[in-house]
C-alpha cells in the first residue's frame, strides 16, 4: 500500500505530513510519562520483525495481486499505540529513504494509512475493548480466542480504512484517470483478502507472545486471569529477532512477484493473464510537480539498496541483505529514538 509521489497533489501531500505529524507529536508527548523498561528490546525486535514481514508478498489467488502485512496492529498489541506508531514510522521512513520504498513526498500519508488505523484505531476501538469483553467465555483459553479475534478483525478493519484513505487521497489530489467508484471497487475487495491473511500471521505471532511471556501484550493482564509466564523475556526477544532475521535474510527471496493491491488495482496484470484493471501507463501516470521531483531526486540520493536489491544488479543475494540490513537499521533506529527520548526509562518514585 506504499504509495509513490505521483498518485499525490503537493497540498493533499503536505496535509498528511500534518495529520501524521501532530499524531507523532501527541505519541512522543505521552510516551515520556512510560516507564516500562522491557518495552525497549520489545520495540526493537518487532519493529525489526515487521519491516522484515513487509518485504514478504504474499500471493491472492486468483487475482493475479499479492500484498504484504502492515504491522500496526502487531505493534500497537505489543507497545500499545503511541510507541506502535513512532515503530511504524522509523519503519516506514527508512524504507523510503534507504530502500526508495513509496515516495519521500507520499510518505506523510503512508505513516497515516499504513500506521495510523493499524496503531490508534486497531488498537482502542478494537483490540483493547475484545480483549477487556468477555467474548468466548472466561478463562485461559478463552482469552486467547479474543487475542486471535481481535487480530483478525483489527487487521481486516484497518486495512479496509487504509484503502479507502488511499482512494480519498488521489482523488483529492485530481488524477482524473482515477474514478473515485472503480478505484474503490478494486481496492477495498482485494485489501479485504490481504488483511485476512495478515490477521493470520498476527494472530500466530501474538499467540506464540501470549504462551510465552503473557503480560507483554496489551491489557490480558486486566482480565484478572492467571497467566504465568512460560519463558523469560530473553528467550521471546531472542525467537522473535530470529524470525525476523530468517524472514528478511532468507524468505523474502520467496515473496510473489505479482504486483501489490495498490499497483494490481492500478495497472493491473495483463502479463500475467488477468485484468487490466485501471490500465494506467506505469511510465506515465498521475500528479507531475516540482516537490515530487525534488522528493525523488533526494530519495534517489540516499537509497543504497534501491528496490531491496544492489544498484547494479538484480541477485538475489541483495534481497537477503536487504532483509538483514533493514531489519537492522530498524532496529537500531528505534532504541536511539527512545534513548534520545528518554522513553520507557523507569521513573523515580
Amino acid at each position: 500500500m506504499h504509495m509513490a509521489d505521483a498518485l499525490l497533489a503537493p497540498a493533499v501531500a503536505a496535509t498528511m505530513y500534518v495529520a501524521s505529524g501532530t499524531a507523532a507529536g501527541v505519541s512522543i508527548h505521552k510516551l515520556r510519562k512510560d516507564d516500562e523498561p522491557q518495552k525497549l528490546p520489545t520495540m526493537a525486535v518487532t519493529a525489526a520483525l515487521v519491516f522484515a514481514g513487509q518485504m514478504i508478498n504474499y500471493t491472492i489467488p486468483g487475482t493475479g495481486s499479492s500484498g504484504h502485512m502492515c504491522g500496526g496492529m502487531l505493534l500497537s498489541a505489543l507497545l500499545g499505540p503511541q510507541a506502535g506508531f513512532l515503530s511504524m514510522i522509523v519503519i516506514l521512513a527508512i524504507q523510503c529513504l534507504f530502500f526508495a520504498d513509496g515516495g519521500l513526498m507520499a510518505l506523510g500519508a503512508n505513516i497515516w494509512n499504513m500506521a495510523f488505523y493499524g496503531c490508534f484505531v486497531g488498537y482502542y476501538l478494537i483490540w483493547r475493548p475484545i480483549i477487556r469483553s468477555h467474548w468466548f467465555g472466561s478463562g485461559k483459553a478463552a482469552l486467547r480466542a479474543r487475542v486471535i479475534a481481535a487480530s483478525l478483525i483489527g487487521c481486516v478493519v484497518t486495512l479496509q480504512l487504509g484503502a479507502f484513505s488511499v482512494v480519498l487521497e488521489t482523488s483529492l489530489s485530481g488524477i482524473t484517470e482515477l474514478p473515485f467508484g472503480a478505484f474503490l471497487a478494486l481496492m477495498q475487495p482485494i485489501h479485504l483478502a490481504i488483511g485476512l491473511i495478515e490477521g493470520l500471521i498476527t494472530a500466530a505471532v501474538l499467540s506464540f507472545v501470549f504462551e510465552s511471556r503473557p503480560e507483554l501484550l496489551r491489557d490480558v493482564n486486566e482480565s484478572g486471569e492467571p497467566l504465568p509466564a512460560k519463558r523469560s523475556l530473553k528467550a521471546v526477544i531472542a525467537v522473535l529477532a530470529a524470525v525476523a532475521l530468517l524472514v528478511g535474510g532468507g524468505l523474502s527471496l520467496l515473496a510473489s512477484s505479482n504486483p501489490d493491491g495498490l499497483e494490481w488495482a492500478l495497472f493491473g496484470n495483463a502479463e500475467a493473464g488477468y485484468s487490466e484493471n485501471m490500465g494506467l501507463d506505469e511510465e506515465d501516470f498521475g500528479v507531475q510537480s516540482k516537490a515530487a521531483e525534488t522528493a525523488g531526486s533526494i530519495q534517489e540520493a540516499t537509497s543504497f539498496l534501491p528496490d531491496y536489491a544492489f544498484a547494479d544488479n538484480d541477485t538475489p543475494v541483495g534481497t537477503s541483505v536487504s532483509g538483514v540490513v533493514g531489519s537492522a537499521l530498524v532496529a537500531l533506529v528505534a532504541v536511539g529514538i527512545c534513548l534520545a527520548g528518554g522513553f520507557f526509562r523507569k521513573k523515580k518514585s
